[in-house]
């Protein structure tokens, strides 16, 4: 199986979660996000599916992952079948479901870190909102940072398996996916976020043993792995950093 995956160009966003799932497992994709636009690549190639009124089963947004002649959409989603097929994911029902579940709660943690930086509508820019992203990164920080964070901590001491992962004694998606959002966090608040990782050390040995893991450690020094920018959903404003 070669795997499509379908994303905007120049950004991590939710496409990376997808991207760290393929890199550990090894697994033969084309990222059209890294396609010129006369290959078939790019926005166009995202475009192209959006605008195809011949799908049946149309997609709301990216990430998109084509897999033969299925056509996923929602990072959980295609995580929740990617996971099985690559080795990231319990072999029991109830142990993927339960992977499934810390999946979505880390979907809701994305729109919380998001709503940071753009709090009343993603469709004005951050100076037009900067006095309410204030208020709002405060208000994150100090509350909704160490909450999020104490239940996946929680998460690992609870798990009681070897290994300090978040599911069972071996890695799984949701691990990759918790690292990612915690390297993002340290990328938009590094100040903020270390203090608070201090805290929660399970949470924080996590982060390091994912991306030394021989496979992610490649991606990430592929040049192939974007770095964060102020585009994406995790974004670097100096001044929310309290």
């Amino acid at each position: 199986m070669v795997y499509t995956l379908y994303y905007w160009p120049g950004i991590q966003g939710r496409g990376e979660f997808v991207r760290l799932a393929l890199e550990e497992g090894a697994a033969a994709y084309v990222d059209t996000a890294l396609q010129p636009a006369g290959e078939g690549g790019g926005a166009a190639a995202l475009e192209a599916i959006l605008d195809d009124t011949e799908l049946l089963r149309p997609p709301f947004a990216p990430p998109f992952l084509k897999a033969g002649r299925l056509l996923l959409s929602q990072t959980a989603n295609i995580l929740m079948f990617l996971g099985p097929r690559l080795g990231l994911a319990p072999r029991d029902a109830a142990g993927r479901l339960w992977t499934h579940q810390l999946q979505l709660t880390i979907a809701d943690f994305l729109v919380e870190i998001h709503d940071t930086h753009h709090p009343i509508a993603s469709g004005l820019y951050y100076e037009e909102q900067q006095a309410e992203a204030k208020r709002r990164s405060a208000e994150f920080l100090g509350t909704r940072l160490p909450k999020f964070f104490g239940y996946f901590d929680r998460v690992i001491e609870r798990n009681r398996a070897r290994g300090g992962w978040m599911v069972g004694n071996g890695l799984t998606y949701v691990d990759l996916s918790m690292a990612q959002v915690m390297a993002g966090l340290k990328f938009a608040f590094p100040h903020a976020v270390e203090r608070t990782l201090d805290s929660y050390p399970r949470l924080h040995a996590l982060h390091d043993k994912v991306f030394a893991r021989p496979r992610i450690r490649s991606y990430a020094k592929s040049g192939r792995r974007l770095a964060f920018n102020n585009r994406g959903i995790f974004r670097s404003y100096p001044e929310l950093d309290r």
